[in-house]
């Protein structure tokens, strides 16, 4: 009996090991509270990228500028008046990482040019393998996923959308992201 009990400590802290490797960040928007798990071991530049605009609060004010149902929620880059916020220099993409743009996954938001994502991410509210990289496409990196609020999520995919200036499918009403921290660092 205490074997089998310290055998399922040990897988439970071994299981605890892998979880707590991975960096956990908590956003608040005027919706509810989406909990994020970002793979710093699998998206390293990404993760590293997102955790340096969490840090300099960088997010705060901004809004998810861009939902479509049935498809994703896009944000971290516009504030309320749809102004674009300054941002720091383009990463690398890494699509190349194995991730797949399925539901509930963050990945980076970017031009025509696979180089070219900063401060934006999208959640993809459904399994978006065409995101994916193929021979045909250079993809778009997945570096997190809700692992909590996926409910808040798909609240956000309902909110009423419309046209403003030069951007489609902006909330009539800001879905505002009040602030977002860090939780639980990489360990």
């Amino acid at each position: 009996m205490l074997k089998s009990a310290l055998l399922a400590a040990a897988a439970a802290v071994m299981s605890l090991n892998v979880w707590a490797g991975n960096t956990i960040v908590e956003m608040k928007t005027n919706q509810g509270l989406i909990e994020i798990e970002l793979f710093n071991d699998k998206a390293p530049i990404s993760a590293k990228n997102f955790e340096d605009y969490v840090k300099a609060d960088f997010y705060r004010g901004t809004v998810f500028h861009r939902v479509i149902p049935g498809f994703m929620i896009q944000g971290g880059g516009m504030d309320a008046q749809m102004a674009e916020k300054t941002t720091r220099a383009p990463i690398k993409n890494e699509s190349y990482n194995g991730l797949k743009n399925s539901r509930g996954t963050l990945a980076m938001a970017r031009t025509n040019d696979p180089n070219s994502a900063t401060s934006q991410f999208f959640i993809n509210t459904v399994n978006n393998d065409f995101l994916d990289k193929s021979a045909m496409n250079a993809g778009y990196a997945v570096f997190g996923k809700v692992i909590k609020g996926m409910d808040v999520v798909d609240k956000i995919e309902k909110v009423p959308t419309s046209n403003r200036g030069m951007h489609q499918n902006v909330p009539q009403s800001p879905v505002l992201i009040q602030s977002v921290k860090i939780k639980t660092p990489a360990v």
